[in-house]
Order: C-alpha cells, then structure tokens, then sequence
C-alpha cells in the first residue's frame, strides 16, 4: 500500500499541505485528461497527490529548486540530526542554544562539508531556527540565533516520487511544450507576490508574476495565489480599464540606491513625462 502524503517529507516554503483535501476534490472533477504539468513543481507535494488521486495520467513535476536533490541525500540529513540530537541534549526545548553549544553546531555543518555530505541547511534551519526563519548556508545559518527545536524522529521520503516524470527547466520553456495539447491541465502555483522567495532559485520581479499569467490565457489550469500578492484585484482592474494601455509608456526613468542600514537597501525610481 501507497503512502499518500498529505504534506511535503522535507520543509518548504510555500507547499499546499492546506489544500490537500481541496485540491484532491477539485482533480476528482476534472475528466478528459491526459497529462497534468506542474509548471512551479515546488516541493512536488501537488505532482505526488496528483499521480496518487489520478495514476493513469502522466505528471509530469518540474524540480527548478532542486527539491529531489534534497530528497535525495536524506539519509546524509538524518545522520546529522542524530548528531544535534547528542550536542544539544543538555538544553531545554525550544530554548536558545548557548554559544558553546552553538560553536559545536556549526562545527559539526562545517565537518560535514569537509566530509562531503550534503548538508540540507533548509531542513535543518527548521530545527536550529526560529519558526519559519530558513537559511541557505553555513555562513548564512551562523549568524542566526539557534534553539533546539531538533525533530526528535527521521525524515522519511518512501515513495514520494513514484511515477512522476521529473525535469528542471524554466516554467516558459515547459509550457511552450504541451501548451497546444488539449488534453492537458497546467498546475500553475508560482511564487506569490509580496512574499518572501529568499529559497527559490530564481529572481522575481513584479513583470515575471504577470508574466505567468499568460500562461492562463486559453489553458486550463489550477492555479494558486494569495490576498497578499492583490494579482486577482489588479486583473479584475485591468478588465474594467483595459483601453489605458501603458501611462509610463513615454516616461523618463530615473534611479537612485537608497539605504536603509548596513544590510537593507533600495532603489528609489522616478518616472515623469513632462513633454
């Protein structure tokens, strides 16, 4: 028997566990499909419930973010959890670890490097980190104030990628392959607007989230956002105006770096068409 799994096996930003059932009764509605591509694979979670809800259909799980990498070395994260589990024996739950303590943590991430592990530091950001706080590196997890919340049992990814097609490409280039295919329903869960994307391996900008709305034009899709990114609010906005095309068509652009402190900073952008 199968596990179905209703959450991701390892931490990630922004996986659907709280739409799982939702998501199992919307696919349980759709017919004539042949092919479901998930265009911002994630964590994989929607590929895996997909593949388990519907197993006749091919999935097909784009991993631009290197999740199946992680999935992959879990064996190499459990081995160092056992390790912290030792280290911070002494230190009570969910409270800060001493600096002896700490020094001994980042001696034991800096060993395994040398040693040629692969160190999944957003895993173990869920278990030296305050709640939600993930780093991406060494460097990065050693400036942070560390607690012992280590998990107290063993990731375990048995199964989690069965019969999933898997590819790492950009979303773009995956779409342009089955977008003229009838039999087809694009996942479309990118990241959302106005939240923080520090773990995924791209760079986004206002342009590139509506960008992907043009993968929705003429497709079907599932596709999921949040009251944080306003992207429904602007679409409904540009329904109702849309012969004003581009205001800032003709505008001079003008920046300037602006600084916060020593580690924020801005740009600040002028645009004027004074002509």
């Amino acid at each position: 028997m199968k596990k179905n799994y209703m959450s991701a096996p390892l931490p990630f930003v922004g996986q659907k566990r709280m739409f799982a059932n939702e998501y199992k009764n919307v696919l349980k509605s759709i017919t004539g499909v042949s092919v479901f591509v998930d265009l911002f694979g994630g964590s994989g979670l929607l590929s895996h419930i997909t593949k388990r809800e519907k197993p006749d259909v091919t999935v097909i799980y784009n991993d631009f973010d290197g999740y199946c990498k992680r999935l992959e070395h879990i064996d190499h994260t459990n081995q160092i959890l056992t390790e912290l589990r030792k280290i911070t024996i002494n230190v009570p739950r969910n409270k800060i670890l001493p600096n002896t303590v700490k020094r001994r943590v980042l001696a034991l991430l800096e060993q395994k490097e040398k040693d040629g592990y692969f160190v999944d530091y957003i895993t173990l950001s869920s278990s030296l980190l305050f709640s939600m706080k993930y780093r991406l590196s060494l460097e990065e997890i050693s400036k942070e104030a560390m607690y012992n919340n280590i998990r107290k049992t063993d990731y375990n990814s048995a199964g989690y990628l069965d019969g999933l097609e898997i590819t790492s490409c950009d979303y773009r280039e995956l779409f342009e392959k089955y977008k003229n295919r009838e039999d087809v329903v694009f996942i479309v869960d990118p990241p959302y607007l106005g939240t923080e994307v520090g773990t995924y391996s791209m760079c986004w900008r206002l342009s590139d989230y509506l960008d992907v709305l043009k993968v929705l034009s003429g497709s079907r899709y599932i596709y999921f956002t949040s009251n944080k990114s306003s992207i429904v609010e602007l679409c409904d906005w540009l329904g109702k105006n849309n012969g004003i095309g581009n205001p800032f068509e003709y505008a001079t652009k003008k920046e300037f770096n602006a600084r916060m402190n020593y580690n924020a900073q801005y740009i600040d952008i002028m645009l004027y068409n004074i002509a």
